[in-house]
């Protein structure tokens, strides 16, 4: 049986702080892969400034380009309409049976978990590994998700402090300002060939 790590977003765009997240779930919670799954729609936000799934898709697959433990999977795209983590961990049990499933997140993630679809169905299809920094919030994050599972279903990995998110690479790419380092190199090229999020008009570069 191989352990699949899964990690779902909008990737708008994906950055090396997904990458960094992916690479030490690999590391400290032995996976064999860690699969990159792009929403189609988000149920709980908008997506401001979306080139659409597939550019959303296609940019994630550039961003594993070189490394064999990750895939990208256009699951959630294919299946249209808001995408709910329990739906699609459900489709990947059926569609892969053998595989042990490792759902990833990001510490304030797992704290709504409670607030989600079918948070008890979701820790029966897969462990929940938390990327999150302080013990104290640790405690916090499994205190709250206790009445859900029996405790064997809750990981946690250490993941550096980069400040970094989507939106803050949007906004750069938007003043002018540069992206590299920020996103792997094809993330950038390909950002800079399609003139993804651009400057709003009349608005002046930093």
């Amino acid at each position: 049986m191989a352990d699949l790590g899964v990690l779902g977003g909008t990737f708008n765009p994906p950055h090396i702080g997904h990458l960094v997240m992916v690479g030490e779930a690999l590391n400290q919670l032995g996976l064999d892969r860690v699969m990159l799954m792009p929403v189609a729609r988000p149920p709980h936000k908008e997506a401001p400034e979306d080139p659409g799934a597939d550019v959303r898709l296609e940019l994630c697959r550039l961003a594993a380009e070189g490394d064999e433990r990750i895939e990208v999977s256009d699951l959630e795209i294919r299946r249209g309409g808001a995408s709910y983590t329990v739906d699609t961990l459900r489709a990947l049990h059926e569609s892969v049976p053998e595989h042990a499933l490792t759902f990833i997140v990001g510490g304030d993630m797992a704290y709504s978990l409670p607030s989600w679809r079918e948070p008890e169905a979701i820790l029966d299809l897969a462990r929940l590994a938390v990327a999150e920094r302080e013990e104290i919030r640790r405690e916090h994050i499994a205190e709250r998700l206790e009445p859900l599972h029996a405790g064997s279903q809750l990981v946690f990995f250490d993941m550096p402090r980069l400040d970094l998110s989507s939106s803050a690479i949007r906004a750069r790419v938007a003043s002018g300002r540069p992206i590299r380092y920020l996103v792997p190199d094809p993330v950038a090229e390909a950002i800079e060939a399609r003139d993804l999020y651009p400057r709003a008009a009349g608005r002046p570069a930093a």
